[in-house]
């Protein structure tokens, strides 16, 4: 089995917001809207992926003698 390829999570989500603008202008055939909907839920999985992989480094680069000193994130809104 191959070994699965980095995402590079800025493009693949610059590509979910293209799919998801088409998909919102409703010029697409049937068929059409659901290929974009099936290559958005692999995309978004992968975005997922990516995230979870940042915060287990995060969380890595944060351990300080073998205690993790979580912090709350505050996101700026």
């Amino acid at each position: 089995m191959p070994a699965k390829k980095s995402v590079n999570f800025e493009k693949a989500l610059a590509e979910l917001e293209k799919l998801v603008e088409e998909m919102e202008q409703g010029k697409l055939s049937l068929e059409e809207s659901l290929k974009r909907f099936e290559k958005g839920i692999a995309l978004t999985s992968e975005c997922q992926d990516a995230l979870q992989k940042a915060e287990l480094k995060v969380q890595e680069l944060i351990e300080k003698n073998g205690k993790l000193l979580e912090k709350d994130f505050e996101a700026d809104e």
